[in-house]
């Protein structure tokens, strides 16, 4: 696989990456819970909690890749591209633009 030149041109790839419906719904699922965590850390002044952050959203998405996808998550390759990705994934979700 070749490098990408912008983010547009990625985030196509980084779809197809997420074909599967229940890949889709664990990375769902792992961001809403790193919202939760760091709302959660702030709020009540435990910044300690952070680190549960990652730890929700790349478990969650990493499982989804593995059990569901049978993939290797693009993060391994592409990190910073996979982060935008998994948040405007997210965000289309929320608007339905993505299917979960």
């Amino acid at each position: 696989m070749s490098g990408f030149a912008s983010f547009r041109e990625f985030y196509p790839y980084y779809l197809g990456e997420h074909s599967n419906r229940n890949c889709r719904r664990m990375h769902f699922v792992g961001s809403t819970l790193v919202l939760l965590v760091v709302a959660l850390a702030l709020v009540r002044g435990r910044m300690a909690w952070l680190w549960l952050a990652p730890v929700a959203g790349y478990g969650f998405a990493w499982v989804g890749h593995f059990a569901f996808e049978k993939n290797r998550p693009a993060t391994f390759r592409h990190p910073l591209y996979s982060l935008m990705g998994d948040w405007v994934m997210y965000w289309q979700i929320l608007r339905g633009k993505v299917r979960i």
